[in-house]
């Protein structure tokens, strides 16, 4: 089995779920939950509870909720390979969800923000291992540097490596032609409908996939409940899988990262590409099924 080494954030996410309609300037009932998140921390510990031998290289604050998230890692049996930043806090995400089930996002990436190159553990990168980097790596400027060297490394190791497209707001005031500079070389792009929308200005899936096949080899787009595709530079078709009905828990969230990890291990063991998509189908699931974003262990 490949090994997997994820470049990402670890971050504590506070989701906040409303029980009415928001009253501005008011309270509100709502319950407010905390939980281990994260986009590269949730897709190294869905990877390593399901057999997967995974290192997360990433950065924390020096405080009691870094200790915390680290800690979660190891449970799940990820090699967390964190840099404790001596000024900056762990980052966090505030999850606004309304009565409706709509969701909002603010993002403190905290000491996430201050990756470095030099926190990059040369040892990790080795011929046949492969490389994962979050897309919020990429985007925020403070640590795109460590993202950027981080491919050149797995290419000169000769890694296959793939990146996702983190969120489609940040992504959209990156730059549409930055980002795909920034991830030239790899190998396989996970996007979101929105995600490719900002990459290609292509509302249909299908033409999007297309156009992001002109840049790397193989792109799977996160479809929601319309399920999942995957599309290669080398053929000319398409492979869409539906995804199968699921009432998600109240508060879930994540289920694209759990996606991710569920796609990687039969894709990376030569399986089908729907095979790889049925995987990563199954894992989202079961992310939708429970609260927060990782793994209820």
């Amino acid at each position: 089995m490949t090994r997997v080494v994820v470049i990402g954030d670890l971050m504590t996410d506070a989701v906040a779920r409303a029980f009415y309609a928001l009253a501005r300037g008011s309270d509100t009932p709502a319950s407010v939950t905390t939980y281990g998140g994260g986009s590269g921390a949730n897709v190294a510990s869905w990877l390593a509870l399901e057999g997967t031998d995974t290192t997360l290289v990433g950065r924390r604050g020096s405080d009691i909720t870094g200790r915390t998230r680290e800690m979660e890692l190891m449970g799940y049996g990820v090699d967390a390979r964190m840099v404790m930043d001596p000024e900056r806090p762990t980052g966090t995400c505030v999850v606004m969800i309304t009565h409706r089930g709509d969701r909002t996002m603010l993002s403190d990436p905290g000491a996430n923000a201050a990756l470095q190159p030099e926190d990059l553990p040369r040892e990790a990168f080795t011929p046949g291992a492969h490389l994962h980097v979050s897309g919020f790596t990429l985007i925020n400027e403070g640590s795109r540097r460590a993202g950027r060297v981080a491919l050149r490394m797995a290419r000169e190791a000769r890694m296959s490596i793939s990146v996702d497209g983190g969120s489609h707001a940040p992504l959209e005031r990156a730059g549409a032609e930055n980002f795909l500079e920034w991830t030239n070389g790899a190998s396989l792009l996970f996007a979101n409908k929105e995600q490719a929308k900002v990459l290609t200005g292509r509302e249909e899936a299908e033409a999007a996939a297309k156009v992001l096949c002109a840049w790397y080899p193989n792109v799977v787009l996160k479809l929601g409940d319309e399920g999942a595709m995957w599309a290669a530079k080398s053929r000319d078709d398409t492979v869409t899988l539906p995804a199968e009905p699921v009432e998600p828990s109240p508060g879930s969230i994540g289920a694209g990262d759990a996606f991710i990890a569920g796609f990687l291990p039969p894709w990376l063991d030569g399986k089908t590409p729907k095979d790889a998509l049925a995987a990563g189908h199954q894992l989202a699931a079961r992310a939708l099924h429970q609260p927060g974003a990782r793994p209820d262990l």
